[in-house]
């Protein structure tokens, strides 16, 4: 399918590029870390590519990867964002779906679909926004016989269906109707054309717009400055003109020429293809070990981001014994005014080396930890792929290239649903999916300080008894942290 595209694959391209599984190194989980994201603003302005020049536009280095793993497994699900809520009370379907055709016709990429040029590359074909609607769909299930198992059947089909990245729509909506006064709202998108952080800007312009359309006035939202196919022209142009290679110059200067796999013993061997299923352990903090871990945090002039990442890193040693320890986290990307309010796939995904060993003090962790996100922060903007592309670790399906684990930390605020005039809002569980990496600390930080943490592991590898003693040994290595910081790991 790639050579009838115009491709040259060759054996190599299917060694770097790895299983579908495998390559969510290169992706973002479902939401990104916002951590010191303006500290690494720069003085580069994204400009508008004029309107005679938008027929056939390049696309970003996060979506050229995404268009290549596509075209490899067009059926997979592995690049959905999805996301369910319970909407209780009167709700106005005409509002619902009239808001849903606003952030349409408002954000270009959810109308763009994608097709390979004259010359093999893919280009950004944005249809006219006059005639841009969104994919909304509408069931009743209220007179379902088992209610609960129509809705989640209805719910993973439409979560599940394959996007066609060449003919689109890239953004579906379906709304099901299980009582009088509660319906069941499902978002799903594809990452070629979104990320996490796209979800919190639709969510609030969704609500405004529901909200004006059944109060009867009228939407009044900024324009937006640039689309995010400008900054896919803007990428390739900044990142050619010098950009590129000095930020790689920090990366191979910190990372090194020897890429070592983090060696995590599992309950089960690693098969030959990385592709896993996921499954979620919860973590209990005590609220006086959140409130003593933002202590620490403020004390060092750090970020809770730091602190977290530290025990992490420190249990990850005292797991494998190894010295040179590499997590793999997912951030915005979004440190240009110009993107901030944009729906499209930004997100990066960081390498963050710790190197420690039994007689590391925690305050020396801490303190390099927080050095390191510093620096990697002012070096965000290198595409991932090109990183693994210019260090060329050692190649193996069963594993992702450059980290093997990840932590994902993001800062959450849904209150602008309670916004929504005449409904409450509630979560919906959409059920577990794909794991993208072997492991992956998942940290929220709420307004109300509240901090939710969970591992999210591959069911194949790991017994969910052997992830419970993990998580219960990360809790014990956060309390250490909330002590005496010039006692040693191994003590």
């Amino acid at each position: 399918r790639l050579r009838e595209a115009g491709w040259k694959i060759t054996p190599r391209h299917i060694f770097e590029h790895q299983t579908l599984a495998a390559l969510a190194a290169s992706l973002a989980s479902e939401n990104e870390n916002e951590n010191e994201n303006e500290d690494a603003a720069s003085d580069a302005t994204i400009a508008p590519v004029p309107a005679d020049q938008r027929d056939a536009l390049p696309l970003s280095f996060a979506q050229q990867r995404l268009w290549f793993l596509w075209n490899l497994q067009p059926e997979s699900r592995a690049y959905h964002i999805d996301g369910a809520l319970k909407l209780s009370g009167a709700l106005d379907s005409d509002a619902l779906r009239g808001s849903f055709d606003a952030l349409v016709q408002r954000h270009e990429s959810l109308r763009t679909t994608f097709t390979a040029g004259a010359a093999g590359q893919a280009v950004q074909r944005i249809a006219d926004r006059a005639q841009a609607r969104c994919d909304c769909t509408f069931v009743d299930l209220a007179g379902s016989a088992d209610r609960d198992t129509a809705l989640s059947a209805w719910a993973t089909s439409l979560c599940e269906q394959p996007f066609d990245l060449t003919a689109g729509p890239l953004l579906r909506v379906g709304v099901a109707r299980v009582a009088a006064d509660e319906h069941v709202l499902v978002v799903v998108m594809h990452h070629i054309v979104s990320d996490g952080w796209s979800m919190g800007v639709l969510l609030r312009e969704f609500v405004e717009g529901y909200r004006a359309r059944v109060s009867g006035e009228s939407v009044a939202l900024s324009d937006l400055p640039i689309q995010y196919a400008d900054y896919a022209v803007w990428q390739r142009r900044w990142l050619a003109d010098g950009e590129q290679e000095r930020q790689l110059a920090y990366w191979r200067a910190v990372l090194g020429g020897e890429q070592p796999v983090l060696a995590l013993p599992t309950d089960r061997p690693r098969h030959a293809l990385g592709a896993w299923r996921s499954a979620t352990e919860p973590l209990a903090l005590p609220v006086p070990l959140v409130d003593a871990l933002r202590r620490v945090a403020r004390e060092r002039n750090a970020t809770p981001f730091m602190v977290l990442l530290a025990a992490f890193d420190a249990l990850l040693h005292r797991y494998t014994g190894e010295t040179d320890i590499r997590i793999g986290v997912p951030v915005a990307n979004r440190n240009r005014v110009e993107t901030e309010g944009l729906i499209g796939f930004f997100v990066n995904t960081q390498v963050l080396k710790a190197e420690l060993d039994g007689r590391t003090t925690l305050a020396t962790l801490l303190d390099q930890v927080k050095a390191r996100a510093l620096d990697a922060q002012a070096h965000q903007d290198l595409p991932f792929d090109v990183l693994v592309d210019a260090l060329q670790p050692e190649r193996s399906l069963s594993h992702t290239p450059l980290f093997q684990v990840a932590f994902n930390h993001q800062r959450s605020d849904y209150r602008v649903l309670e916004q929504l005039p005449g409904l409450s809002i509630g979560g919906h569980d959409l059920g577990e999916g794909a794991a993208q990496f072997e492991l992956t600390l998942n940290a929220q930080e709420f307004p109300d300080g509240t901090l939710n943490v969970s591992l999210r592991y591959a069911r194949e590898l790991f017994d969910a008894e052997t992830m419970a003693r993990f998580g219960r040994h990360y809790v014990r290595m956060l309390e250490a942290l909330t002590g005496d910081l010039n006692r040693s790991i191994d003590a």
